[in-house]
C-alpha cells in the first residue's frame, strides 16, 4: 500500500532534475492527457486520466509502488495537494512545484499580483467570483467550462473592467488577449486557465514605489479608515432615523456582508451604509430615485475607497434588472419593496420602521415570503459631553428577515483542472 506520494507541477517548461528522478521511478502515473503524453513518463507505468482527484486518491492510497501525480502549475494553488493530504487517504505528500498559472498570467501582463484577489470559477461558484470581480480592482479567476471568459463578462452585464485572457498557458497554442468586458462575450474561447478582471474606480493610489505587506490587499486599498458605522460628515449629513449610525451598524451585523456576496442597498441615502458593506469585501449594488444620493453614495465609496455600483431608479421597479442578491439593505418603500425583495429570496434581508404599526406590516409581509422574523426596538441617544446634555434622541424598530440556513455541501474533491 502507498503511504507517499510525489505531485509534480508542470507549466510547459522542461522538467527539473528533481521531477525527472520522481518520474523515472514511478510505477503509477496520475494526470491529465497531456500530462500522460509526456515522454519522462515510464511506458511502463500504470496511468491514471485524472477526472475525480477523490477517486485517483483511492486508487493512488490502494496502489503497491511508487505513485506520481502530474499537474498544471504549482499544484498546492488551488490544485491537488488539498484533497491528496486528507486523513483518510494516508498519504504523505511531496510537492515539486512548478510556476503557478496566475503567476504566468501575471508575468505575460507585466504586472505584479501580491495585490490581486485570487478565485477559482466553475458553475457552482461562477457567481461569487463575478462578485468578487465587481469588488475588487484586480482579480486572477481560474476558469472552467461553462465558467470562462464569456460568462464572466456577460454577468458583469454594465460594469466596465479589462480582460487579460491567457488561453492554454505553457503550451504551443499560449495566446494572450486584452479586451474590455463588452467585447469578451463576442468571442469563443480555448479552455483558457486563468483571466485577470482589472479596473474600476479605486481608492487614493500608493505612492510610486511603496509596497504592501500583505497579499491581497492594495496599500491605497482601502485607505487606513479605523472603525465601523462612522458618524456622518459634512459631505452626508444625517437624513433621518435611517441613517442613525446605531441603526446601520446593527443592520450591518445582521446582514453580515463578506466576500463573494452581492449586496442590493435599496434607498441608499448618504450612501454610508452601501460603502461600509463594500469596506467588508461584498460587492454592493446602491439603488436610490434621487440623483443628488446616488452622488452622495458614489462620494461615500471614494472616501472609503471601495467599488460599488450605483442605479439611480425607483424601487420596486428598478429591481427586476438586477442581478440576484445575498442580502438586502432596504432603507425605505415599505411593504410593496419588502414583498419585491423577498420574492427574490435573499438570505437575509434587514429594514427599519419608524412606528409599531409599520413594523408588523413589515414584518407581515417577511413572514409571508418564507422568512423567520426578529424585530428590536432601538433607542440612541447621543449627548452633548461639554455639559452632558442631551443632544439627540433616535428611536426606530429594525427588522430582519432571515431564510432558514441550507444544508451544507459536502466539499468539492474536483479542483480548477
Amino acid at each position: 500500500m502507498a503511504d507517499r506520494v510525489t505531485v509534480i507541477g508542470w507549466d510547459g517548461s522542461p522538467l527539473t532534475r528533481a521531477a525527472r528522478s520522481a518520474l523515472s521511478a514511478a510505477t503509477l502515473v496520475a494526470g491529465a492527457a497531456h500530462h500522460l503524453a509526456l515522454p519522462e513518463v515510464p511506458p511502463g507505468a500504470e496511468r491514471i486520466r485524472l477526472g475525480s482527484v477523490g477517486l485517483a486518491a483511492r486508487r493512488i492510497a490502494g496502489h503497491r509502488g511508487s505513485p506520481v501525480v502530474l499537474a498544471d502549475g504549482d499544484p498546492g494553488l488551488f490544485g491537488v495537494v488539498r484533497t491528496l493530504r486528507a486523513p483518510e487517504y494516508g498519504l504523505e505528500v511531496e510537492v515539486v512545484p512548478a510556476v503557478s498559472s496566475v503567476a504566468a498570467a501575471f508575468a505575460r501582463a507585466g504586472m505584479p499580483w501580491d495585490d490581486a484577489q485570487i478565485v477559482v470559477a466553475h458553475r457552482r461558484t461562477l457567481r461569487r467570483a463575478v462578485n468578487v470581480c465587481r469588488a475588487y480592482p484586480k482579480v486572477a479567476v481560474l476558469t472552467s467550462p461553462g465558467a470562462g471568459p464569456a460568462e464572466l463578462a456577460l454577468l458583469l452585464d454594465g460594469i466596465h473592467r479589462t480582460f487579460v485572457i491567457c488561453e492554454e498557458l505553457g503550451t504551443d497554442r499560449e495566446q494572450v488577449t486584452v479586451l474590455t468586458s463588452d467585447k469578451v462575450a463576442d468571442h469563443m474561447w480555448r479552455d483558457p486557465n486563468v483571466v485577470i478582471v482589472i479596473g474600476g474606480p479605486a481608492g487614493p493610489a500608493p505612492l510610486t514605489g511603496t509596497g504592501g505587506w500583505i497579499a491581497g490587499r492594495d496599500p491605497g486599498y482601502p485607505p487606513a479608515v479605523r472603525g465601523w458605522a462612522l458618524p456622518p460628515t459634512t459631505e452626508a449629513p444625517t437624513r433621518g432615523e435611517g441613517e442613525f449610525a446605531g441603526l446601520r451598524a446593527a443592520q450591518l451585523a445582521r446582514l453580515g456582508p463578506r466576500t463573494g456576496d452581492l449586496v442590493w442597498d435599496i434607498g441608499s441615502g448618504s450612501g454610508a451604509l452601501a460603502a461600509e458593506a463594500g469596506r467588508f469585501g461584498a460587492a454592493v449594488i446602491a439603488v436610490d430615485n434621487d440623483p443628488e444620493a446616488c452622488r452622495r453614495t458614489e462620494a461615500a465609496a471614494r472616501r472609503l475607497g471601495v467599488q460599488l455600483q450605483v442605479v439611480q431608479g425607483r424601487a420596486p421597479h428598478v429591481l427586476e434588472r438586477l442581478p440576484e442578491p445575498d442580502v438586502v439593505r432596504i432603507g425605505g418603500g415599505g411593504v410593496p419593496v419588502v414583498t419585491a425583495v423577498a420574492d427574490r429570496r435573499p438570505q437575509r434581508i434587514v429594514t427599519h420602521a419608524s412606528t409599531r404599526d409599520e413594523a408588523e406590516a413589515i414584518g407581515a409581509a417577511l413572514a409571508a415570503g418564507g422568512y423567520s422574523v426578529e424585530c428590536a426596538l432601538l433607542q440612541s441617544v447621543e449627548l452633548d459631553t461639554s455639559d452632558w446634555s442631551e443632544r439627540e434622541r433616535c428611536v426606530v424598530f429594525l427588522l430582519c428577515g432571515r431564510q432558514p440556513d441550507p444544508r451544507p455541501r459536502p466539499p468539492s474533491t474536483d479542483g480548477p483542472g
